[in-house]
């Protein structure tokens, strides 16, 4: 995307507003009593003050509670679901092409999470209209709350999510300071994915706490109908790791947000913008952060080996968390494994790199992916797992000994060590050629 934007999402806000009223956040109440500078919420006046006045009283209430200050003017506004709908199709998205989306959506169907002929674009397009309840644009120092009927418990209380992001921007400075934006996120995809878990899970916890402390009863009856009459088709058509995907910011972000909290408040948070956690693994872990650190690994140019006409169209990093949804939120939920045994296969990670060739002169493509595991025995799970998987997805496999499983002339996992590579190819030349750069796994 050309842009990058923190959001307040109506399904999790929503999520936020249910663990609230079900007092299921592990020591809130307890917490709230150790806030030294809480006190009640205020009697609500007969008439409400203006817009304008209640954003600037949200701004003070969120900044006592978060504990940093503004240091910059801010532009802010409400904007309505239509003006919302432009937005994100001529500004979000004005970067990303359809070509773009396609290449995207042809990596995913390799990997089984989308069908290739998934129109990536026009459902990111859909999900964002239907999804956005607020956003930060860090470029333009702009902050919007979406809203139709007015500015009442649901817009006030997404206002105080996104005016965290505000405090954060001009404290730590998120695209330069946090490296947040387009050209290193587009390189280091890991670390962004857990920058932004670190973000967004700061704001959440924030919110969650201004909707405690600050809220008024008109706010939580506001909420509560909402909840009662919220629809969300899109999300709700979403392929199964798109839904996951899009929370994880906000649902493992806040939990390693609030692993930190417990050890010295804010000012831990605070601490961890100074040293911000830099994988998935990290997220998924907080006991990992900050000391264990992904292992860096090379992938062979396949150029040569493929010959003329094969273009690279994608590398990158697969990380634990996709690596998890890889092998429990595939399109078909035929060959999904149980969360559980995901996340175990998933949890020994220590590195990993992938590479996505096509031929320009067939539909032919191959994909390989070598991973790094924190011990022999790790890479031997994940490598078990993977076979459950592969055996779910393409059948009984051809070849299957200690080392190496393989699937209809053109897929095969294998293990060396603490390594384990797949290749998934659809075509059985591209598959033999995409072997041969990898003679430690022959």
């Amino acid at each position: 995307m050309g842009k990058k934007i923190s959001l307040s999402l109506v399904a999790i806000i929503i999520s936020s507003c249910l663990l609230i009223s079900a007092g299921l956040i592990v020591g809130a109440f307890f917490l709230l009593k150790s806030q030294k500078n809480y006190t009640p919420p205020l009697v609500e006046a007969t008439e409400p003050p203006s817009v304008d006045v209640q954003m600037d009283t949200i701004q003070q209430q969120v900044s006592d509670i978060r504990g940093l200050e503004m240091n910059a003017e801010l532009n802010r506004a409400m904007m309505s679901n239509a003006e919302l709908q432009d937005v994100v199709m001529n500004d979000f998205f004005k970067d990303y092409t359809p070509e773009m989306a396609q290449q995207d959506a042809d990596v995913l169907s390799a990997l089984g999470l989308l069908e290739p002929d998934f129109d990536l674009l026009q459902f990111y397009i859909d999900l964002y209209s239907e999804q956005i309840a607020g956003y930060y644009d860090s470029t333009t120092k702009e902050m919007y709350v979406i809203g139709d009927a007015g500015f009442t418990g649901l817009e006030r209380m997404t206002y105080a999510h996104e005016f965290t992001h505000v405090l954060q921007d001009q404290n730590y400075d998120l695209e330069n300071g946090l490296k947040l934006n387009d050209d290193y996120c587009e390189i280091e995809s890991e670390y962004c994915a857990a920058v932004t878990a670190l973000v967004e899970g700061d704001a959440v916890l924030s919110e969650q706490y201004w909707f405690l402390i600050e809220s008024t009863d008109q706010d939580k009856n506001d909420v509560s109908d909402f909840q009662s009459t919220y629809e969300s088709p899109v999300y709700d058509s979403a392929p199964a790791y798109m839904k996951q995907d899009f929370l994880f910011p906000y649902q493992q972000g806040f939990a390693f947000v609030q692993s930190l909290y417990g050890d010295n408040k804010w000012k831990s948070v605070d601490a961890a913008y100074a040293n911000p956690p830099v994988s998935t693994e990290q997220i998924l872990h907080p006991e990992k952060y900050p000391n264990e650190k992904p292992v860096k690994v090379d992938l062979p140019d396949l150029a040569a080996v493929l010959g003329v006409g094969w273009t690279e169209i994608d590398k990158g990093v697969i990380g634990e968390w996709y690596t998890s949804l890889v092998l429990d939120s595939g399109i078909d939920s035929a060959y999904q494994l149980d969360s559980f045994t995901a996340a175990d296969a998933a949890a020994g990670w220590g590195g990993d790199a992938y590479v996505y060739y096509a031929d320009a002169n067939s539909e032919a493509y191959t994909f390989a992916w070598l991973s790094t595991w924190d011990n022999n025995d790790e890479a031997k799970e994940f490598l078990f797992s993977s076979k459950e998987y592969g055996t779910l997805r393409w059948g009984t496999a051809k070849v299957d000994d200690a080392n190496s499983i393989s699937w209809q002339d053109s897929v095969s996992m294998t293990i060396n060590g603490d390594q384990v590579l797949w290749i998934i190819a659809n075509d059985s030349t591209a598959y033999a050629n995409t072997l041969t750069a990898f003679p430690n796994f022959e």
